[in-house]
């Protein structure tokens, strides 16, 4: 059995560009894509805490140190200008992989510089 875990996420990117007429994906900082272990072409969903639009899309590279998170296409049209997303990745995991398992989790500021990075959320206190 596999199951879908997360693996990695970039969390509360501030949207830098929303761009209707162009081939639909997300530009995301090189850095961002690296310390978060997503790859080019790699299907993401994105949250948008801003608005509660969800939508799924893929990931492009912007220019590595830009800060840019340009959403393009159709899903331009479920954010704006600074807007905040959570951005993520899934993989299917066997069991034996879960034992060494952890996702890369990635938290950025207004500008989208990485402040720090996880491999755990914390537990939520009632």
């Amino acid at each position: 059995m596999h199951l879908n875990m997360l693996k990695c996420k970039i969390h509360r990117a501030t949207v830098t560009h929303a761009e209707l007429n162009y081939e639909g994906s997300i530009a995301i900082d090189g850095n961002l894509l690296d310390a978060a272990g997503m790859r080019e072409y790699e299907q993401i969903h994105a949250w948008n805490i801003s608005n509660g639009e969800r939508f799924v899309t893929y990931a492009l590279r912007a220019e590595e140190g830009s800060g840019i998170i340009s959403v393009n296409g159709s899903a331009a049209r479920r954010v704006s200008t600074g807007d905040l997303l959570i951005i993520a990745a899934f993989a299917g995991l066997s069991e034996a992989e879960l034992a060494k398992y952890q996702p890369d989790l990635v938290y950025v500021d207004a500008d989208n510089r990485i402040t720090h990075t996880n491999h755990s959320i914390p537990k939520q206190a009632a």
